[in-house]
């Protein structure tokens, strides 16, 4: 579903992304962990073209995102582009949501405007997925009104109202106060358990990606230095910098 084959991304000296193979099946759930500065956010960027790779290629359910040489100039967005991302589905970590619109307005907007879904249409779906997050009783209040914890989980029902086949989450808990971390990872939990999406997550929440994923994958220095099976990365990790990052932040 998500293929990077030999994706580099610097900035300056800093070399983000080096030589990054990395695929994920369809509907697979993986959790990508590791420090700070380490490039795992850079990669959910790729996907959703806020960032330009050096170097490498890119498809997305079979479809190029980005075929890039190094040191050729990329030209503006093309249609195929624009059509491959409508494939995915991002949860950011500061929410994004409009202010000025009500809840329903925001899961509404891009269905209407990016699809040409008639507004009845795209309310009446609004509303079922604002029924599955947990906040039917909230259609009408705007994002000043509602806690973050609220704000996060009508950002999950605006990305899912495009009907991704892939969905990313960067590292969606947190911009939360600690009460309120549970009630997003409850909806990711069911999305996880009741969907067949292909997920993506970016987190620091160790025990929800052990509790819901396929495969843990460890980056540091922009390479994936270890995945496998959550109860294996966790449990018994064979690279030293993964035992190393597990101790620190499990000791946290």
């Amino acid at each position: 579903m998500i293929s990077f084959e030999n994706v580099s991304k610097s900035w300056g000296d800093n070399h983000v992304l080096k030589s990054l193979n990395f695929d994920v099946r369809p509907g697979e759930k993986v959790s990508i962990i590791g420090p700070s500065g380490s490039g795992k956010t850079t990669i959910l960027r790729i996907l959703m073209t806020l960032e330009t790779p050096d170097e490498g290629v890119v498809t997305v359910d079979g479809d190029r995102l980005w075929n890039v040489t190094r040191g050729t100039r990329i030209a503006n967005e093309t249609k195929q582009m624009r059509l491959t991302r409508r494939k995915i589905g991002m949860v950011f970590q500061q929410f994004n949501l409009f202010p000025h619109m009500t809840a329903i307005e925001n899961i509404m907007e891009a269905p209407v405007q990016t699809l040409g879904m008639p507004k009845s249409e795209a309310r009446e779906r609004a509303m079922g997925l604002l029924d599955m997050v947990g906040l039917a009783k909230h259609i009408n209040h705007r994002p000043p009104q509602l806690s973050g914890g609220q704000q996060q989980r009508v950002a999950i029902a605006r990305a899912m109202a495009m009907r991704p086949r892939v969905l990313l989450f960067d590292e969606p808990t947190s911009a939360l106060d600690p009460e309120l971390i549970g009630d997003v990872l409850n909806v990711i939990r069911d999305l996880a358990k009741s969907t067949d999406m292909t997920m993506l997550m970016v987190t620091h929440e160790m025990r929800f990606a052990e509790e819901i994923s396929d495969r843990v994958v460890m980056f540091d220095h922009g390479t994936a230095v270890e995945q496998g099976p959550p109860e294996r990365i966790f449990r018994e990790p064979e690279n030293e910098r993964t035992r190393k990052f597990l101790r620190a932040v499990l000791e946290h």
